[in-house]
């Protein structure tokens, strides 16, 4: 069997770097989409950096695109870049839809050129379902985005499917829950908390500042979303799948989690709210309903929520004290 080729974009990001070494793992040619920068930041990819290939280019620029794909030359391609923090969504609203709805555009307009023929993975988001109109939230749960995250989310969720529907492409969405690990951008809440927790477990601060704890998420873990990504793009025909763990947890919750992984039982005494760091719209209560993958993909996360905390906490205390050294 012919090594089979990919295309990631984001590929230094969160998922695309736990989605290389799976791919590596299948014996993959992987190739990473990456951005110019003055400071490129390959810290997620370091490990496995001699064995991906790093092509320049920008989700807004279709020129670089389209080499990218000539280059490559990919059975799969999986596009996780997005301006992906909905927090910044709405100080860079025009900026997140460029990324995060028209640059799903370019890419699929860059495969259509190039090579239609291979399969496409569009990462969507739980957050396109916003103040939800059904719980849990399926694949057939109508979307109603409350940022402009969501809804550049949205735009590039359809215009996959319309490409689906119109040149008969191979494209996929996975609409994934929040999906976590040590990975994580220290701007994400959970990873705030858990390198926050870290720090004082440390002696190496005194707080962490929060904003809303009683906002409600389905968390799971990073490592097992991407499997689904994978397996998605395995199937006969495309389509398109919710990927989460079916629970619910409270930011507050993940709070207690992670300070007990550190022998703290008043988590109250270290923990100041902050007005300012509340959404200006929130989301209320998202939790997926994955029947559809765990039946058709027959995927099922590994990593139970506890897990996940207490694997962030122990991993960002590794790394506070490797860093002090």
């Amino acid at each position: 069997m012919a090594q089979k080729s990919a295309l990631v974009t984001g590929i230094t990001g969160q998922d695309g770097s736990y989605l290389a070494e799976l791919l590596l793992a299948k014996n993959y040619k992987v190739y990473g989409l990456t951005r110019r920068t003055s400071t490129p930041n390959y810290e997620r990819i370091k490990h496995i950096e001699d064995k991906i290939e790093l092509i320049p280019g920008d989700l807004l620029d279709q020129q670089s695109l389209t080499a990218a794909v000539e280059m490559s030359n990919p059975d799969e391609v999986y596009n996780l870049a997005a301006q992906s923090f909905v927090a910044t969504s709405w100080s860079q609203p025009v900026l997140t839809g460029e990324f995060t709805a028209l640059g799903v555009t370019r890419m699929l307009e860059a495969l259509r050129q190039v090579k239609s023929k291979a399969k496409f993975y569009q990462a969507s988001s739980s957050e396109m379902f916003g103040m939800v109109k059904e719980t849990p939230q399926s694949e057939k749960t109508p979307f109603h985005p409350r940022s402009p995250y969501g809804v550049a989310k949205v735009y590039g969720h359809w215009i996959s499917i319309n490409y689906r529907e119109s040149y008969n492409m191979f494209t996929v969405s996975g609409i994934l829950f929040n999906h976590e690990s040590p990975r994580r951008g220290l701007e994400f809440v959970t990873r705030k908390i858990s390198h926050g927790v870290a720090k004082i477990h440390l002696r190496e601060a005194n707080f962490i500042e929060l904003g809303n704890l009683e906002a409600k998420r389905d968390w799971g873990f990073a490592g097992d979303y991407v499997e689904a990504m994978w397996l998605m793009l395995q199937q006969d025909k495309p389509d398109d799948y919710v990927i989460a763990t079916g629970e619910n947890h409270s930011v507050e919750e993940f709070v207690r989690e992670a300070f007990e992984a550190v022998g703290i039982s008043d988590w109250t005494k270290y923990v100041k709210v902050k007005k300012e760091l509340f959404r200006p719209a929130e989301v209320d209560f998202l939790i997926g309903d994955s029947t559809k993958a765990r039946k058709v993909l027959e995927w099922k996360p590994k990593v139970t929520f506890q897990e996940l905390v207490k694997m962030m906490v122990k991993s960002d205390i590794e790394l506070l004290q490797k860093n002090s050294k």
